[in-house]
């Protein structure tokens, strides 16, 4: 007669695990890979599409279902549906190496991007290849991360090349349009103008505007005095968020 493999043996490859210790047992789901983010940031919403099976198991890897008793003991329930919520909700999500490597890699490459488009060369005005901030990335020791948001550490990277100047780098010019009262904005005109690097265009025919562009690190401060100086009837409006030169064309 053939051997038969017991009932609560299930065997389950190219998986991704959720697990959780819950009392004396940790408990695993097994998942489809990817869907599990996609489910808890509420993009997917079917089960069915998380979970390559409906059930707790003790160990994925070698079929280990768990038993209706260990599943009272822990969770004071048998019920699967909602131990698998509770699982899917406060569970820590098992990657596989090769699909860690991979996230790593499109992490720096998202990272090394924002940085490309957010930051020029100081004496043409021009976005460095990605390859001169790896090199600079590299030189001062900077490692990119999956457990922090790309944005964030690009924002971290800015600074710290700004700071240490391996190579000239500035953060790309911010295009603007300030507007206000012609009457008022004469009081205040100059003060505002004065932290502006280069005025495009200014326009006195009906209300005042004036379209230039700034350092980055000065729109709040400009948008402060706007709204103090104009008690919030002033605006400022950002028209580029990072102005760059390529070829003969401003960007």
């Amino acid at each position: 007669m053939p051997i038969q493999q017991p009932s609560n043996q299930i065997k389950l490859t190219n998986v991704s695990l959720v697990r959780m210790r819950k009392g004396k047992r940790r408990f695993e789901l097994a998942c489809y890979q990817n869907k599990v983010q996609d489910w808890r940031s509420g993009v997917e919403t079917d089960l069915d599409e998380v979970l390559q099976i409906h059930s707790v198991f003790l160990n994925v890897s070698k079929g280990q279902v768990a038993p209706n008793e260990d599943l009272k003991a822990s969770f004071g329930t048998t019920d699967t549906d909602k131990i698998i919520l509770e699982i899917l909700k406060k569970g820590e999500l098992q990657v596989g190496e090769k699909e860690r490597q991979a996230k790593l890699q499109q992490q720096h490459a998202t990272v090394i991007e924002l940085v490309t488009s957010k930051c020029v060369n100081p004496s043409t005005k021009r976005p460095y290849p990605t390859t001169i901030i790896e090199k600079a990335l590299a030189e001062l020791g900077i490692n990119i991360t999956s457990n922090k948001s790309a944005k964030a550490q690009a924002l971290d990277v800015i600074k710290q090349l700004i700071a240490k100047q391996i190579i000239p780098i500035a953060r790309a010019r911010m295009r603007v349009r300030l507007s206000a009262n012609a009457k008022e904005a004469k009081k205040y005109r100059d003060t505002v103008v004065a932290l502006i690097e280069q005025i495009e265009d200014e326009d006195w025919s009906q209300d005042w505007e004036c379209v230039g562009f700034i350092e980055p690190g000065k729109y709040r401060e400009i948008g402060d005095l706007l709204r103090n100086e104009s008690k919030g009837r002033a605006n400022i409006e950002v028209l580029d968020m990072a102005v760059i030169q390529e070829g003969e064309e401003a960007l």
